[in-house]
């Protein structure tokens, strides 16, 4: 599909400017990510190795980039910025793309006090804050907003909270802004949090796992734990392309899903 629009493109003479700033744009936005990657922002928390823990590696960055490229995205939902590395790589999607209103919603309350704005002014220093919002509130206040008002995303990307029911959450508004057949990306994916706020959207409502997605990928063992199976750090999950409403009486544990190993 994406070659389908250059080509077309290249065949009126006017559009040849348009990839060449596309081009522009995208190199701008990779030389950010590589000073990022190489060199660390130009700050981080008083904390130890807390970039290195926190941020999404360069390889899942790439990843995820080239995951919601093929999906065509024009609308992109974010949970959480932080030091920016997934926001980086998410408007780089969206440049590559080069749909008609492209749209980053990022949604973090902690940005500015708990880590200075690093992860905005990145994204401001790739030129991406002509397309980016940033909403400084929790994710259940904004992501109900956003439900509230129609906003429709093509995908989204979580690495917010990690407790289990702001996860549950997160994901409750999400598969009413995501549209069905979207894709939802969870971070962490080896925490038992996360893990099992997944499961039961994928045991209950039809959501299917993309297997080989982050394959190859970081991989972290289940609840850090030396002994257990190393799974990849990100799971992407795609919506049924017909929303539906369980009954109550067809709910079925499934928190054990998210202790096993996986197939």
């Amino acid at each position: 599909m994406l070659g389908g629009r250059r080509d077309t493109k290249c065949a009126h003479p006017g559009w040849d400017t348009g990839l060449m700033e596309t081009d522009s744009r995208r190199a701008r936005i990779r030389e950010v990510r590589s000073r990022l990657a190489t060199d660390g922002p130009a700050w981080t928390r008083d904390q130890d190795r807390d970039f290195e823990t926190v941020t999404l590696p360069e390889r899942d960055c790439d990843l995820l980039r080239d995951l919601i490229i093929a999906e065509g995205a024009e609308t992109v939902v974010e949970v959480g910025l932080a030091y920016g590395s997934s926001a980086l790589a998410i408007g780089e999607t969206l440049v590559t793309v080069d749909a008609p209103h492209p749209r980053h919603l990022v949604i973090d309350p902690f940005q500015q006090p708990a880590f200075h704005n690093v992860g905005w002014d990145l994204l401001r220093s790739a030129g991406l804050d002509t397309i980016a919002t940033l909403i400084p509130q929790p994710s259940s206040i904004a992501l109900a907003q956003f439900a509230t008002e129609g906003i429709v995303a093509d995908a989204a990307f979580v690495d917010g909270s990690h407790r289990y029911h702001e996860v549950f959450v997160d994901l409750y508004f999400l598969r009413t802004i995501v549209r069905p057949g979207g894709l939802i990306v969870l971070d962490d994916d080896w925490t038992p949090s996360v893990r099992t706020a997944a499961r039961y959207y994928e045991h209950h409502l039809g959501w299917t796992v993309l297997p080989g997605a982050f394959a190859s990928g970081t991989h972290w063992n289940l609840a850090r734990d030396p002994t257990a199976q190393a799974v990849p750090r990100c799971r992407a999950l795609r919506l049924p392309d017909q929303p539906f409403e369980p009954p109550f009486e067809a709910f079925d544990p499934f928190w054990t899903e998210a202790h096993r190993p996986d197939p």
